[in-house]
């Protein structure tokens, strides 16, 4: 896993820019206290994700606070395979894919979070009854349930007569391993900025808005609220929101360097202040109920966002000449971005092993990827996808996606990896410290002990080693 994790990097830029570009002032909600057990290990996710991970992020990650939908219990879904993903799964993203799957023939999926599906995959290989086909999630779900996955290596030999698979994204599902294959890629994605181009004149002066700093940005977020009468930069911070990725992937890599190492460092109290005296005064406040800031731009509500590809497609989609797309900020130790990567896996209990294999095929045909990618803005794992016909909006998120991992300064940070079914519990405390420094004012050393030593506890009950952008540990991470 060391090796992997040094690795994981490198591998995850060149491809992300290989195939993303179709080569081949607010009220404050209480904090709730931030649970003290361990996350979920994301080793080499390139982008979306699953409550622990993003709900359909595009694959969008679910939500932090939202419980698990499925039991143990569970029957498979309506159709030929028992399909489980923690992607697509609010109603507006499930309806899109569902017509995907329907065109491929009998297939349906089960929404679900990342720690029930992690739970539902290991009680099936404990009772000798498996429930679940296949596996649909982020790359961080699949080391807790390693050793309940078939082998995907003759799958993917199979599957590579007539498809061409990303090399780095086909390393990401080794695990480390050297010829044991526990996914098969199925996607991508990341998050970007977004703003209305009647906010570019209040940009502050000199600023470049595809190298801008997370002070510009600030200043811009001033701007706009002292010239036009009102807060126009909104983010992510509802229920079903992102805003714990922006967090961990965005805000502390690019002020401290790190995610977990420098949790409560200097560095992060730093940036826990700038953000409660200058950023989230500027922020508009229905920040705390915007779920997907695609809405908020389209009624004219928020003028600049950050947010998911998948949730900022509508936006671009439907009114491409009014929007700009852009890289995430820069903070004095870079520009911290969090790739996501998405994969397939068949449990080795699986009740229809084949029908799973058929549906995997259909999912990462050219074709189908380029459905994903026009309808759900995930962007393709293969070579060969057809992008002559996408709507203009995908075409400005590749474009700033292509400039985000391609940046001097690019600081790719893992969703977290090596939690299993406590995921979530790291997305809380991250949430958790933001809220009670930023938001309800509290003391910020105070925070960064205190949920700092929930993190550590989570660390420590899980054992998960540290992931990028913190370097390979021996053991569990350290928050120092």
């Amino acid at each position: 896993m060391k090796r992997f994790n040094v690795l994981l990097t490198a591998l995850i830029i060149a491809a992300f820019v290989l195939t993303a570009c179709g080569g081949g002032a607010a009220t404050q909600p209480p904090a709730t206290a931030a649970p003290t057990e361990a996350v979920t290990e994301a080793p080499t996710e390139v982008m979306t994700e699953a409550p622990t991970e993003a709900p359909t992020e595009a694959a969008t990650e679910a939500p932090a606070t939202v419980e698990a939908t499925i039991t143990p219990t569970l029957g498979p879904p309506a159709g030929d395979v028992a399909f489980f993903s923690t992607q697509f799964n609010v109603v507006e993203e499930s309806e899109k894919f569902r017509a995907i799957l329907k065109e491929g023939g009998n297939y349906d999926f089960t929404g679900a979070t990342e720690g029930p599906l992690i739970t539902l995959v290991q009680a099936g290989a404990e009772t000798g009854q498996g429930q679940v086909d296949v596996v649909g999630s982020v790359h961080g779900t699949f080391p807790a349930i390693a050793d309940n996955m078939m082998n995907m290596t003759d799958v993917l030999d199979d599957l590579s007569a007539d498809r061409e698979f990303n090399q780095a994204y086909l390393e990401t599902g080794l695990l480390g391993t050297q010829d044991y294959l526990y996914y098969v890629p199925w996607m991508q994605a990341t998050y970007i900025m977004a703003a209305n181009k009647d906010a570019l004149e209040f940009l502050p002066e000199g600023a470049d808005i595809n190298a801008l700093t997370w002070e510009q940005f600030g200043q811009w977020c001033q701007n706009l609220l002292d010239q036009t009468g009102g807060p126009k930069c909104g983010l992510p911070h509802g229920t079903m929101g992102l805003f714990h990725r922006f967090l961990q992937g965005f805000l502390w890599p690019s002020f401290t360097g790190g995610m977990v190492t420098k949790f409560k460092s200097q560095e992060a109290a730093d940036m826990l202040t700038w953000a409660h005296d200058k950023l989230w005064p500027t922020i508009h406040p229905q920040s705390i109920s915007y779920d997907f800031m695609q809405e908020p731009l389209l009624s004219g509500e928020v003028w600049v966002a950050f947010d998911h590809v998948a949730r900022l497609a509508q936006a671009f989609n439907e009114q491409p000449d009014n929007f700009v797309a852009f890289p995430a900020p820069a903070g004095p130790a870079g520009r911290g971005y969090m790739p996501v990567i998405v994969g397939l896996g068949i449990p080795k209990d699986a009740p229809n092993p084949d029908a799973a294999k058929a549906l995997i095929d259909y999912l990462t045909k050219p074709e189908t990827q380029a459905k994903i990618l026009r309808d759900l803005s995930f962007f393709p794992v293969v070579n060969g996808v057809d992008t002559s016909a996408l709507p203009p909006g995908v075409a400005l998120e590749a474009a700033a996606v292509d400039a985000t991992v391609k940046a001097d300064d690019a600081l790719p940070a893992l969703i977290p990896v090596g939690l299993g079914a406590r995921g979530g519990d790291i997305n809380q405390i991250f949430r958790n410290a933001f809220d009670r420094v930023v938001i309800n004012g509290e003391d910020v050393n105070t925070v960064l002990e205190a949920e700092g030593a929930n993190l550590q506890a989570l660390l420590e009950d899980t054992g998960a080693p540290c992931w990028a952008p913190d370097p390979p540990s021996d053991g569990p991470c350290q928050v120092e």
